[in-house]
């Protein structure tokens, strides 16, 4: 009997640490195994995937309580990618320390600055300790376990925890259990599409950048393009054009397929009026 060949695992570029919330959301999208291809910038992220290191980049592109991360929105244009699948991930915060460390052993703790003012009631409640900014949450979960320190904690994933071996001494510290990020999952144009895990989700989204004349009415006229055609439009993000002072790109994530007849009569009437326009994806919710 002829045996099925396994699918090799996809190798995933993502920004930090193995156990970061982007290797979290790196499993929820590919699997859990997914081979993870860390890097130390986002940029490095990106590179990854256009010269072959990667097979697709797992980026965080807004968080509920932080905002949007507005330099992937601008390598979303710089690189030539597609989104072709978004997750969210629940963003859990935990004290974590090497094994045999007490809590009120801990003077300093070291996380990703964005992590760290996500705790401010701990730290409050705790005067005693210092915060210590840090590259990325899982790093400090790393850096921790390797100097062996025994009076400083991490703030990072439970995944960290087990990756390097690290003790949770307190869970879920974070000030707002409201606190996700959201992550796209990238690819080449060129790449074949992925068979991916979409139980439950029945819509789609289509993401875009457009810029237009800076002309009074015309922002309100490209906008027309899709309350005309009753679609919904879910977010809208600016960002400053270079080379071209106050004059600004547009994201925009709407409800929608673009093999939709309305969609394509959307996008035509968006082109008329805009001076570029480029559909970054179109995805499963």
């Amino acid at each position: 009997m002829a045996t099925r060949k396994k699918r090799s695992a996809l190798r995933a570029a993502f920004q930090g640490d193995p156990g970061a919330f982007s290797h979290k959301a790196a499993m929820d999208l590919l699997g859990p195994e997914v081979v993870v291809e860390p890097r130390q910038r986002f940029e490095d992220v990106f590179t990854a995937l256009r010269d072959g290191a990667a097979d697709a980049a797992v980026i965080p592109i807004e968080n509920t309580l932080h905002g949007s991360v507005h330099e992937n929105y601008d390598h979303l244009l710089q690189f030539d990618f597609r989104i072709v699948a978004e997750t969210n991930v629940r963003i859990v915060h935990n004290l974590i320390a090497v094994p045999g460390v007490r809590f009120k052993d801990v003077k300093r703790v070291f996380s990703h600055p964005v992590a760290l003012n996500q705790c401010l009631d701990f730290f409050k409640a705790n005067p005693q300790i210092q915060r210590e900014p840090f590259y990325d949450t899982a790093g400090s979960v790393k850096m921790v376990m390797s100097e062996g320190l025994q009076d400083a904690a991490a703030i990072a994933s439970a995944v960290s925890a087990d990756i390097y071996g690290a003790k949770i001494l307190k869970r879920s510290i974070e000030d707002d259990r409201q606190n996700f990020t959201r992550f796209f999952l990238l690819r080449r144009p060129d790449q074949p599409p992925l068979v991916l895990n979409e139980q439950g989700k029945k819509g789609w989204k289509t993401s875009l950048v457009f810029t237009i004349r800076n002309q009074p009415g015309s922002l309100f006229k490209a906008l027309s393009a899709f309350a005309l055609r009753e679609l919904s439009m879910i977010k809208i993000e600016s960002r400053p054009l270079r080379g071209k002072p106050w004059e600004y790109l547009f994201y925009v994530d709407f409800l929608g397929n673009t093999q939709d007849e309305r969609v394509q009569r959307a996008l035509s009437h968006l082109q008329e009026l805009a001076d570029l326009l480029r559909v970054l994806g179109c995805y499963r919710v």
